[in-house]
C-alpha cells in the first residue's frame, strides 16, 4: 500500500536559504505523526512544502504514490486539509458562511462541535480562539479530506479546548485520516500521536512511537532541546 502523503529528500525555503533539508518521510491512512523541535526548527517550513505552499528546492513529495508539484489549492482537491499556524477562518463572515466555503458537510461539522450551533449568524471575528479553530477543524474534516497537515492549532488555548482539537483529530485518524502535527502541547500530542518525529536546525533527527520519546523526554532536552527551559516547549 503507497502512503497517502510521502517526501524524498526533500529540501526547501525561502529565497536561495534551504529552512528544511533532505528530509523522509511516509505518512499512511489512520496514523498521526507528530513533529516537534524548538522554535525556528523548521517545523512550519516542512508542512507548507509538503502542502504546497512552498515548493521543493530538491527531492519530491508524493500524494497517493504520484510525485506533485501542484500549489495548495490543487492538493486540497486532491484530498489534502491544510490548518496554517495563523487561524484559517474569515472573520467578516458568519460561521455557516465559514463553513459553506468549505463546501463540506455542514451538519458533520456542527455534530462534530456542536458549541458552534449556537453560533451559526455570528461574525467569526467576535468568536473565541478556541471557537475558531474548532470551526477551522470542523471546516476541513467536513470535507473528508485524507490527510490533514495541522501547525499548531492550541496556541493560546484553554487546555480543555485543546483536548477537545486532539481529540477530534484521533478520531478522524481512526477513521483513515493521515494527519501531520505541529503541537506545542507535547504530551497532549504524543497521547493521541503513532508516531513522533523530531526536527532540529532543519533536519530530522531522531524518530519512534511516543512511548520510547517520553522515556527519553530528558535526553531529548538535554541534546535538542538546551535552549529551552520547560518540556512543554519542545514543539
Amino acid at each position: 500500500m503507497s502512503a497517502l502523503l510521502e517526501a524524498k529528500g526533500l529540501s526547501a525555503g525561502y529565497g536561495n536559504v534551504a529552512a528544511v533539508r533532505d528530509l523522509n518521510l511516509t505518512l499512511q491512512a489512520g496514523e498521526i505523526v507528530a513533529l516537534v523541535g524548538p522554535n525556528g526548527a523548521g517545523k512550519t517550513t516542512a508542512l507548507r512544502a509538503l502542502a504546497g505552499v512552498l515548493q521543493p528546492q530538491a527531492g519530491e513529495v508524493q500524494m497517493n504514490g504520484q510525485v506533485t508539484r501542484a500549489p495548495v489549492y490543487r492538493r486540497v482537491r486532491e484530498g489534502l486539509a491544510y490548518l496554517p499556524e495563523e487561524r484559517s477562518v474569515f472573520g467578516r463572515l458568519t460561521t455557516t458562511e465559514n463553513l459553506r466555503i468549505g463546501r463540506g458537510d455542514m451538519g458533520a461539522a456542527l455534530r462534530l462541535f456542536p458549541e458552534l450551533e449556537a453560533h451559526q449568524r455570528r461574525a467569526v471575528g467576535l468568536l473565541s480562539g478556541g471557537q475558531q479553530q474548532m470551526l477551522a477543524l470542523a471546516r476541513a474534516l467536513a470535507c473528508e479530506p485524507t490527510v490533514l497537515l495541522a501547525d499548531e492549532l492550541s496556541i493560546g488555548l484553554a487546555p480543555m479546548i485543546v483536548t477537545r482539537l486532539l481529540t477530534a483529530i484521533r478520531e478522524a485518524a481512526d477513521q483513515g485520516l493521515g494527519v501531520l502535527l505541529v503541537e506545542q502541547h507535547v504530551h497532549q500530542a504524543f497521547a493521541i500521536a503513532d508516531r513522533v518525529i523530531v526536527i532540529q536546525r532543519g533536519r530530522f533527527v531522531l524518530e519512534g512511537p511516543p512511548a520510547d520519546m517520553l522515556d527519553r523526554i530528558q535526553e531529548l532536552k538535554s541534546a535538542y532541546f538546551s535552549e529551552l527551559p520547560e518540556v512543554g516547549d519542545l514543539a
